[in-house]
């Protein structure tokens, strides 16, 4: 078995360090403390074709693959975590939008999209009272002559003050649970669409995450995406390919966290020698290596699987949950081989471990990629989990 990238996910990737090297990491501490948002690095970022690496040519798109695209994503999030969030929700945007839109969808939004000009994309799926439990969510999507009216709260939508476009879902028929989901593209500036609460998060500081109110919400006819009802689907598919891209963002969070312990327990004497000749500090390290490369190669599994057009639910499920969760121990071993120095803003490493922390939580918790998985595990024994 080959792991070798082609010269194309490697043109991409090397972008991507690139520019994360001069652009990103030299702003990502100031950015953290100061919660500014990476506008300017994000229309650069469009420039470059990081905002639609899985996205044809045709509308704008690098066209890159699913793998070039999680490569580039862990390069960004090692780079600066709250950047590479609003790159990655802006590239599933894109996809979604490639994949379930009109072609009259396509060209008016993609475009923008992946060049920057419209700064980035947003998802509305997740409400105040509907978190993990997606089908229950209780915006109403009322159709009018000519149109929509969306009126509802949604929360946790990253970017969702700072986005051209959002898909929002909201239900459009009288079905329980799933039924009658259905999902529409809104432009930012819509009347009757607010920006609410910025949330004070503990991680992600320069990622925008916000609550946002419709009340009255007029959108045409032909802003819904998909088939009416049939929205909830399109959510699942969203998040099977963003679990990939949280899995790659946890490894480049993770990467630098590791990077950083490593430089520092070469530098750092007590005792009379470097603490990386201690052996309680090595196995940290070799420890965090280890968990590192497999993340890698889950992530990278997942993103082969999607890019060759085969089932990947349940290989996205694993990727993102060991990802995050290693990524997690590898960030806090990080501080700790850092001593009280990692628990002061003057080194990243405490900034790695608040930037990685959500990861086991967004785009599905480590307790549903555990019943995702389990639930795969069960059909292809021929069971039912209940």
């Amino acid at each position: 078995m080959d792991f070798s990238p082609t010269p194309e996910q490697v043109l991409i990737q090397k972008t991507a360090r690139e520019f994360a090297e001069r652009v990103l990491r030299p702003q990502a501490g100031a950015r953290d403390a100061s919660g500014a948002f990476p506008e300017q690095a994000l229309h650069e970022a469009g420039r470059l074709g990081l905002l639609g690496v899985n996205v044809a040519d045709s509308h704008g798109g690098s066209e890159a693959g699913a793998v070039a695209y999680a490569l580039a994503l862990a390069e960004l999030a090692r780079g600066c975590a709250s950047t590479a969030v609003a790159i990655a929700v802006t590239n599933m945007v894109a996809e979604m939008l490639m994949e379930f839109g009109t072609e009259a969808q396509r060209r008016a939004h993609v475009p923008p999209l992946v060049s920057g000009d419209s700064l980035c994309g947003a998802f509305a799926l997740s409400e105040p009272e509907s978190g993990s439990d997606a089908a229950s969510l209780q915006t109403i999507a009322e159709r009018r002559v000519g149109g929509w009216v969306l009126r509802g709260t949604k929360q946790w939508a990253s970017s969702g003050d700072r986005a051209g476009v959002l898909i929002v879902w909201a239900r459009s028929g009288s079905g329980a649970g799933s039924d009658g989901i259905s999902a529409f593209i809104v432009p930012r500036g819509t009347p009757g669409m607010t920006v609410m609460r910025h949330e004070d998060k503990t991680g992600l500081r320069a990622s925008t995450t916000v609550q946002i109110a419709f009340e009255n919400c007029a959108i045409p006819e032909d802003a819904l995406l998909g088939e009416e009802g049939r929205g909830f689907r399109i959510a699942m598919r969203a998040l099977d390919g963003g679990r990939i891209g949280i899995g790659a963002q946890a490894v480049g969070i993770a990467t630098a966290a590791h990077e950083a312990a490593t430089g520092y327990a070469r530098d750092r004497r007590q005792f009379g020698q470097p603490i990386a000749d201690f052996q309680a500090v090595q196995w940290m390290l070799a420890d965090s290596a280890v968990e590192l490369d497999a993340s890698r190669l889950l992530v990278l599994r997942a993103a082969t699987l999607k890019e060759h057009g085969r089932p990947f639910s349940r290989e996205a499920a694993i990727a993102k949950l060991y990802a995050s969760e290693a990524a997690n121990r590898i960030c806090d071993r990080a501080v700790q081989i850092h001593g009280g120095y990692g628990y002061t803003r003057e080194f990243p490493v405490e900034r790695h471990l608040r930037d990685c922390r959500v990861t086991t939580i967004y785009e599905g918790t480590s307790e549903v990629q555990r019943i995702v998985i389990a639930r795969h595990l069960l059909k292809e024994a021929g069971l039912a989990l209940t």
